[in-house]
């Protein structure tokens, strides 16, 4: 399967930009989600890359192939890029049975194919079968009803299923095991081949030849050809019964089987989807998720995948492309964004419950540790993991704020340059407290290189009898498994997970510790990840 390779891809509309300058490349075999809330550009790009959507500049390579070029006029439409497809709302035709809605895309196709000699090719495949009918009869077997006889429409299913072959073939193989004339059907079929051989020169696979090299023609695929693509793919997603059944006697679960099975009926190198959980209920949506993983791997196609369903990104994908406001934020492993995101934004949009920011301010000292005083007060030292020396790091957020700056200067000198409206700005985290503070004057505060945001998640905030934190339970919800708790600290609320079968009275007095790593400390003034480490009190 190809790779997927974005550079510097934009797209505006006057001013307002959807994307903005995006870089990016999707490996082989990837499954990508695109994350990020509503608005933030995670659709447009996804549309960009399988050309339902045009962008204004920037270039989009698929594998070897230039599908758009802004610089060169390139833009391959999006039935050339072979990518396959899956919208929101299935998008079945409600007229047409399961079959017909997957089979219907296949019978569109035209382009440059093999030729083969169709009656050559299943006639080899039927004497393969009938040379060990073991697996057909038993086949046959299993369908017969309660009156003892097989029941031909449901025979005919399975075969075709269980034996990868078209329908016409499974056809002929039912009546040739129910009439017991193997032998004299073996060698009728293998009359055919030789006789098909003697017309056309043929490899082995019974594609016809001329000068040694196959013969390619464009042209339509063949009835049996769609027949065994839908087959095919109805198996893989559990569907094979229903193919009589028409859309509205399905239920969503169901119907969301024949939109991925009608998508993946043309065998796209990549497969988009848009949300294709959403219409879902939350139990029906967990076993589809466990259903997208097992078609990823079954079929080895590059998925992308476009959701604001942090859960849903974080099971999925083996790379998260978290977006904001047209930016990419941070590109990563699941567990990388959660446990080390690039800024304020991802930490808090990545995770459930969310995670506790704790402003804190104070210096590093001589021995890499940094003196901190949080909570109103709280004195605390910050060890960081790895080694940092905050003064660089400070040094180095500087300089890139200028760079940045620079090449913002550069581009807009550019002819075509449109200044953006939407801007970017620092993200505004949220400190949790039992009385809410005005935000315009939360917003109006300075941070200097002194003030620093700690983020601790949930699970690492822990209930303990000896812990230096006293709190008291502000709110409780057990779901069996685990409970979340907030615990007051003086006027802040901090949430943590405890797990286990507990239960939590509300206003009963704690105590908590904060666990001793993956603590993360971030800049305030820029919002970007310094280091992960521990608190010690």
């Amino acid at each position: 399967m190809p790779e997927i390779r974005l550079e510097h891809v934009t797209k505006r509309w006057g001013k307002f930009y959807g994307v903005d300058d995006l870089s990016l490349t999707i490996k082989d075999n990837a499954f990508v989600t695109l994350l990020g809330p509503s608005g933030c550009g995670k659709t447009t790009t996804l549309r960009m890359i399988a050309g339902l959507e045009t962008p204004t500049s920037g270039k989009i390579m698929i594998g070897d192939n230039v599908v758009f070029d802004s610089s060169k006029g390139i833009n391959v439409p999006a039935n050339k890029r072979k990518v396959g497809f899956l919208f929101q709302n299935y998008a079945l035709w409600p007229n047409m049975t399961v079959y017909q809605n997957i089979a219907f895309g296949l019978s569109n196709i035209k382009e440059e194919m093999d030729s083969y000699n169709a009656e050559a090719r299943e006639a080899a495949r039927l004497i393969d079968i009938l040379e060990n009918p073991a697996q057909a009869k038993a086949i046959i077997e299993e369908s017969k009803g309660k009156d003892g006889k097989p029941d031909e429409k449901k025979a005919l299913v399975y075969l075709t299923e269980s034996l990868m072959i078209p329908l016409s073939s499974a056809s002929k193989l039912y009546k040739v095991i129910s009439s017991g004339n193997i032998g004299k059907s073996i060698d009728s079929f293998r009359s055919a081949i030789s006789q098909a051989k003697s017309k056309d020169q043929l490899d082995e696979d019974f594609r016809i030849l001329k000068d040694g090299k196959p013969v390619r023609t464009v042209r339509k695929l063949t009835k049996d050809e769609i027949d065994l693509s839908v087959r095919r793919v109805s198996k893989l997603v559990k569907i094979g019964m229903f193919m009589d059944r028409y859309p509205a006697e399905l239920s969503g679960g169901q119907q969301q089987r024949v939109a991925i099975a009608r998508t993946l009926a043309p065998e796209p190198s990549v497969l988009f989807m848009d949300e294709p959980l959403s219409n879902l209920d939350a139990k029906l949506r967990l076993e589809m998720r466990y259903e997208l993983q097992r078609l990823h791997v079954e079929t080895g196609s590059t998925f992308v995948y476009v959701t604001h369903d942090q859960m849903e990104a974080m099971t999925l994908a083996t790379d998260i492309c978290l977006m904001s406001n047209a930016v990419l934020q941070q590109y990563a492993a699941p567990l990388e964004v959660y446990n080390k995101p690039s800024n304020l934004f991802a930490a808090d949009f990545v995770g459930n419950p969310s995670i506790n920011f704790i402003e804190a301010s104070g210096r590093q000292e001589a021995d890499g540790s940094i003196a901190l005083s949080i909570l109103d007060g709280i004195p605390v030292h910050f060890r960081p993991a790895e080694s940092v020396n905050l003064q660089e790091w400070q040094k180095r957020r500087e300089e890139e704020a200028h760079q940045k700056e620079e090449r913002l200067k550069a581009r807009s000198k550019e002819k075509d340059y449109v200044e953006k409206s939407n801007k970017e700005e620092i993200f505004r985290y949220h400190i949790q407290r039992t009385e809410e503070l005005d935000e315009s004057l939360e917003s109006g505060r300075t941070a200097n290189d002194d003030d620093f945001v700690i983020g601790i998640r949930p699970e690492l905030l822990v209930i303990d009898e000896n812990g230096p934190i006293e709190g008291e339970i502000y709110g409780a919800m057990p779901t069996g498994m685990e409970s979340t708790i907030k615990v007051c600290v003086k006027d802040y609320l901090l949430t943590s997970v405890i797990f286990g079968n507990l239960h939590f009275r509300i206003g009963t007095k704690v105590r908590m510790k904060i666990a001793e790593s993956r603590i993360m400390l971030f800049d305030r003034k820029s919002g970007k990840f310094i280091a992960l480490g521990s608190i010690e009190f």
